[in-house]
């Protein structure tokens, strides 16, 4: 019952102590209605004498049908009287009580089929108090009147049972899957399921049985789609279908086939009546607005149930359908499911209804729908956008060769066209994705362009194709597609006023065009990227937000600006310090933009790892980028995956799992490289791992060197992060670096560390207790918590021992709401000589606070013994011969 413990609970304690006489369990097919009534009479048949009833609708129309097996020695006259099926019934009831006072439970599933005669019985049985009843149905139709009437009247209760929500589905996968599933996989599940338990059942085993969903490194990963065609969800279709007439079933098919449909179109053919029934199962649901359309109330419902038709009674059905649709559909998913019922039927459709159909189901992350329409188009003049999507959906599959050899073939055919920027941009990072070099990608697309020649680029619009006059170059002398490349070269170098100039440049063009959009969005997102690795953080937050104005206009595209711009923006956040706009802003997009999430799922649960690690929260570090890394191993369609193997290297090398940072270490030296300025950051974050794993010092020593290389220290606020990685792995001497370097970078995050740096260097215990508080108050609690651990190790050597407690304490609340409960922190303790288990980190810390063995050992619940063991332990290990000394060891 994972994920129904609460309404179990409540209707098993609504029955004991008689609140209710009845409770009334609605929900819609395959919600679980059916298991809770089971788990309901298995937790009360100990304390009740319980009978159960199942409704029929095969009986529904039948007085008294389902209560036939209690009324067998009534006469035919008797049968069909109220007064006397009662008392038979109610006598069967005594004989099962044998003279006991066992309380009476009836339990009664699919009540929504009970005739009007048992109803009223049933009704009868409540008002005397005789039984206490359950009874399970469905909203629509609902219960018969006189059993509504009782919850009405309040003499029952009644429990809506709603689809699972996303924590229950998550819950349930946690209690089926032995291992880690990560968010999206939960979030594809969830939405794919409609929190439907019997359809969510039947997706896990055929999903799992068929490898759709795998476990990679103890993770739970969907390797691709989940199948429609599974035998566990074809076996819940066809049952399903065989309880509905002949008319519902073809009704039901008509809109699998061709939903969204409209719904007086299925009218006219199956009748207003079967319609309204199956609304009132809820098989399919309604649409807002006029004309009303409607589709099958599961998606993956309705793909199952297709492929259950066969390819001749699909065509008999669309023959059927088509003189009573009039035109084509109108809406850009009507005209989409047109297309692909008409190719699973082996008919020709014009090409230029291929070409939108592709890009449509392109917009729904729809990749092998997408991929096999663009490939069909063969006509000279829409090729090459044919190409450009098909190219896309390869992208979106992590087909980067495939991608990338369509893109060079049809970037220049496309000319200055609306899509032509977007197509350049996402060969770029087709090229990335193989390890192409920028350099080398730029002077092999000028080849290209100087062969192509500016009149042909002109020349070769294609003129079949919706056209955007005020998309031809606007810039005389200069072509879009050099402007481009030089940006993409600008941002690469970190060259902010050459971006800034670029960009303010295409800012004041007018007329604008599609083009200028996309060069602007692309110019305003580098230059954010640069401004905030130059230590100008809140400058480059100003200029993503001006990118991401562009936005709007670009939408439909093959490229991903969108997701492009978004990455710039959070960074941007993240660099100033302000972590809940970054929060802010991916939880946003998420709501906003539910599919495209999914696919980006990955890129975005490194962003969001990569704050919590900023934050010092590094076990949710952890366990948020583990996840990712293996999610973009399947799917990176931004390029993170070397950043993010980077950062999980990083926090697993802190926590001690060397098996997972073994294999991380290497995913980040196979990766190919992303962008110039998450490559320095990358290879920091490496070095810093590789410390922590060996602590020979030569980590920390490839810090030392990328700090000196001229990318590095020509970017300020990157020199600061290095810095602080430095500083964590224990290196003092880099104090003086953060404190003249800090006060030159824009943002809260600079601005705390510039703080904790001036007070570190003074070694004033009350100036960093006062410094702590202020920085624990503006929510930079891990810089908070360094500078407790500073004064309390000033404190306990100035022989201030009550104080150094004092601090301690207040250390590990800042421990605790990190998340890092007693755990070697940054700065102070990262780099101690010898390892200490965290058994015996836990032991010491206790006993730094002044606790007894024996206290310790009632705090950790173990022996007296096992506490003195542990201590003896690590008195050897730190050089120490008394726990007096065992905080100063610490300190150093």
């Amino acid at each position: 019952m994972t994920g129904r413990r609460q309404p179990l609970d409540r209707i098993c304690n609504i029955i004991r102590t008689r609140t209710s006489q009845a409770v009334f369990l609605m929900a819609g097919p395959g919600i679980g209605k059916s298991t809770l009534i089971e788990a309901i009479t298995e937790r009360l048949s100990a304390e009740m004498i319980v009978v159960q009833i199942h409704g029929s609708s095969a009986l529904s129309r039948v007085p008294f049908g389902i209560l036939a097996p209690y009324t067998a020695e009534l006469t035919a006259e008797d049968s069909v009287s109220p007064v006397a099926v009662l008392r038979s019934v109610w006598s069967y009831f005594e004989k099962l009580k044998a003279g006991k006072n066992t309380p009476l439970l009836l339990m009664m599933d699919d009540a929504h089929h009970l005739d009007e005669a048992t109803a009223g019985i049933v009704a009868d049985m409540i008002s005397a108090g005789w039984a206490s009843v359950v009874a399970a149905g469905r909203p629509r139709p609902g219960l018969p009147q006189a059993l509504a009437q009782l919850w009405y009247d309040g003499l029952a209760d009644r429990v809506d049972l709603r689809p699972l929500n996303r924590e229950q589905i998550e819950e349930v996968l946690a209690h089926a899957l032995d291992g880690t599933v990560p968010a999206g996989t939960v979030d594809t599940i969830w939405n794919a399921s409609g929190g439907n338990p019997r359809i969510l059942d039947a997706l896990l085993h055929d999903a799992a049985e068929g490898g759709q969903l795998a476990k990679r490194n103890g993770i739970w990963m969907l390797l691709g789609p989940l199948p429609a065609d599974g035998p566990r969800l074809s076996n819940v279709v066809v049952k399903d279908m065989l309880r509905r007439t002949p008319e519902e079933q073809e009704a039901l098919k008509l809109i699998s086939l061709a939903g969204p449909v409209s719904r007086k179109v299925i009218e006219d053919i199956s009748g207003a009546e079967v319609v309204r029934s199956l609304l009132d199962q809820q098989m399919v649901v309604e649409s807002q607005g006029s004309p009303a359309d409607l589709r099958i109330w599961n998606a993956l419902f309705g793909d199952a149930l297709r492929l259950t038709i066969s390819v001749s009674r699909s065509l008999q059905l669309r023959e059927r359908i088509q003189g009573h649709l009039g035109s084509s559909p109108t809406g850009s998913e009507g005209k989409l499911r047109a297309v692909e019922w008409a190719l699973e039927c082996g008919l020709k459709t014009p090409e230029p209804e291929l070409l939108e159909a592709a890009h449509t189901a392109l917009d729904h992350f729809r990749s092998r729908s997408s991929r096999t329409m663009a490939a069909k188009v063969v006509s000279p003049a829409l090729v090459p956008q044919a190409h450009a999507i098909h190219a896309r959906a390869l992208y979106n599959e992590g087909d980067f060769t495939g991608a990338a050899k369509l893109l060079d073939g049809c970037w220049l055919e496309l000319g200055s066209g609306a899509g032509a920027a977007p197509v350049l941009m996402l060969r770029a990072l087709a090229h990335q994705a193989l390890g192409t070099p920028l350099a080398v990608f730029a002077a092999e697309s000028r080849e290209s362009l100087g062969g192509f020649g500016a009149k042909d680029c002109a020349e070769t619009r294609n003129d079949d194709a919706p056209q955007d006059d005020s998309d031809a170059d606007a810039r005389p002398g200069t072509a879009w597609q050099e402007q481009l490349l030089r940006l993409l070269e600008l941002g690469e170098a970190g060259n902010c006023e050459g971006l800034d100039r670029e960009v303010q440049d295409l800012r004041i063009r007018t007329p604008g065009s599609t083009t200028d959009d996309a060069l602007r969005a692309v110019g305003g997102a580098l230059l954010a990227q640069s401004l905030a690795a130059s230590g100008r953080a809140v400058q480059g937050l100003d200029a993503a937000l001006k990118a991401a104005a562009e936005l709007p206009a670009l939408e439909g595209g093959v490229f991903f600006f969108n997701e492009y711009v978004l990455g710039r923006l959070v960074a941007g956040h993240l660099a100033t310090g302000d972590w809940e706009s970054a929060e802010r802003e991916l939880a946003d997009y998420a709501t906003e933009h539910p599919r495209a999430a999914a696919a980006f799922g990955g890129s975005l649960e490194v962003l969001r790892g990569y704050s919590l690690l900023r934050q010092g929260r590094i076990e949710r570090a952890y366990q948020t980028l583990l996840p990712a890394v293996e999610t973009l191993r399947l799917s990176d369609p931004l390029q993170f995956f070397r950043f993010g193997s980077s950062l999980a290297f990083y926090v697993a090398s802190r926590l001690g799992d060397a098996a997972q940072s073994s294999r991380l270490e290497l995913d980040y030296k196979d990766a190919a490289q992303g962008s110039a300025v998450q490559e320095l950051l990358a290879t920091a974050y490496a070095a810093a791992g590789s410390e922590y794993v060996a602590r020979d010092g030569k980590g920390l020593a490839a810090l030392h060197t990328l700090a000196t290389i001229p990318e590095v220290s020509a970017r300020s606020g990157t020199l600061l992060e290095l810095l602080s990685l430095c500083w964590d792995l224990g290196d003092h001497s880099v104090i003086p670096l953060v404190h003249s370097l800090a006060g030159n970078v824009e943002g809260r995050w600079a601005a705390a560390m510039l703080t904790l740096a001036e007070h570190w260097e003074s070694g004033d215990a009350d100036s960093l207790m006062e410094t702590a508080a202020k920085l624990e108050t503006e929510g930079f609690v891990n810089v908070a918590r360094e500078a407790y651990a500073r004064a309390s190790s000033v404190l306990e050597s100035a022989g201030e021992r009550r104080r150094s407690r004092q601090a301690v304490a207040l250390r590990e609340k800042c421990d605790h709401e990190l998340g890092e409960r007693f755990r070697e922190g940054r700065f102070i303790a990262a780099a101690p000589t010898v390892h200490l288990t965290r058994r015996e980190q836990d032991i010491v810390e206790l006993a730094v606070q002044g606790l007894t063995d024996r206290e310790i050992a009632q705090r950790l619940m173990v022996s007296v013994r096992t506490v003195e063991g542990h201590l003896y332990r690590t008195y050897v290990k730190l050089g120490v011969r008394s726990r007096d000394e065992l905080s100063t060891a610490l300190a150093h």
